[in-house]
């Protein structure tokens, strides 16, 4: 009965936000004379319940998977990796470099090593942090938030410069060979990539549910110090999760590299970018991986329906943002209540001061 509670209250603490950001994007859509359940009816009918619509959702989401996974194994552990979205570019960056670079060969192995070129990198950029968490105790999360602008600029100075494309119009590495590239299904934009994050996404979900690991990576997040006392080597645990982390955001990296762009530019990641949304994705599904998923598929449809609000109604598909953007406002007040416990302190002081 208790865990039939718990599991309640966090669909209702996901789904609540979602809800509150709708009604007031409603409000919006009043004010500009539209029909917000009419307009809200072809986002959802055009992303979700069209084949081609579905399968484009599918296709976006993909990477919003993994790097939702990739925040939601550390987060678990109360471990901030807040640099997925520069472990995510660094893998995509590289893997672009070896999709364009190598010369054409068997189109499995060559996307088996602009693969593995990502999830080194990704690995790599995120043992850093993870290294000096453990043997220096520094915060995890200033060090990741800090790496991730340094990241951007570098790659930008190696985009701009070294491995810049100079028959581009615009500043970009060179196209990937077509033994890269992942072929699209049919008209969809829908690629082998998103079969691939299924397999992932299915691996992950027993790793942090039915695995010992899972279950370590839980104790780690409810009381670190106890974990230890019992003979677990939290620190050995916590590289573990930033080395698997860094290959989920590497894998992402290279996916969208190889499935969509096929070229690195300093709009890869689009705007805020794969890996924020990632954390945006891992608040709402509740960092589990059933959640994850759902949240994922959700925040895609709100993507490629944004366009047929814009054919269909009068009303700009900048609503989507903004919907969005109060998705996170309302995310970030419950987590800041969560890992504070803000909320019940103020109770607290009322209650004493009655």
């Amino acid at each position: 009965m208790k865990k039939d509670g718990k599991l309640t209250k966090t669909i209702l603490n996901s789904i609540l936000p979602v809800i509150l950001a709708f009604v007031l994007g409603g409000f919006i859509i009043l004010a500009i004379g539209e029909n917000p359940l009419e307009t809200y009816g072809i986002l959802i009918r055009k992303s979700l319940f069209t084949a081609k619509g579905f399968m484009n959702t599918l296709h976006y989401a993909s990477p919003l998977i993994l790097t939702g996974l990739a925040i939601a194994i550390t987060f678990k552990a109360n471990i901030y990796n807040m640099g997925v979205e520069g472990q995510m570019l660094l893998g995509g960056f590289f893997a672009g470099i070896a999709g364009a670079y190598l010369p054409n060969m068997n189109s499995v192995l060559h996307k088996l090593i602009c693969f593995a070129v990502a999830i080194v990198c990704g690995m790599v950029f995120a043992l850093i942090p993870a290294l000096l968490k453990v043997k220096c105790r520094v915060n995890e999360m200033v060090v990741t938030l800090m790496l991730n602008y340094a990241m951007i600029k570098a790659l930008e100075f190696m985009t701009t410069g070294v491995f810049r494309d100079l028959s581009a119009g615009y500043v970009a590495t060179p196209t990937i060979q077509e033994s890269a590239m992942f072929s699209r299904i049919g008209t969809s934009r829908i690629t082998l990539f998103t079969v691939i994050v299924l397999v992932i996404l299915v691996v992950m979900y027993f790793v942090m549910k039915k695995s010992k690991l899972g279950y370590e990576i839980t104790a780690i997040g409810k009381n670190p110090e106890f974990a230890e006392a019992t003979g677990m080597n939290v620190g050995r645990k916590i590289v573990i999760m930033m080395l698997i982390s860094g290959a989920l955001a590497g894998i992402a990296g290279a996916g969208w590299m190889c499935s969509e762009q096929f070229k690195y530019t300093l709009s890869f990641s689009a705007n805020p970018g794969l890996g924020w949304d990632g954390m945006l994705i891992a608040l709402l599904g509740g960092h589990s991986p059933v959640g994850i998923f759902i949240a994922a598929i959700f925040y895609a449809a709100l993507k490629t329906g944004s366009d047929n609000i814009n054919m269909y109604t009068s009303v700009p598909k900048e609503i989507v943002a903004i919907i969005q953007g109060m998705i996170i406002l309302f995310l970030a007040v419950k987590f800041i209540s969560d890992n504070t416990r803000l909320f019940d302190r103020f109770k607290k002081v009322k209650k004493e001061a009655a």
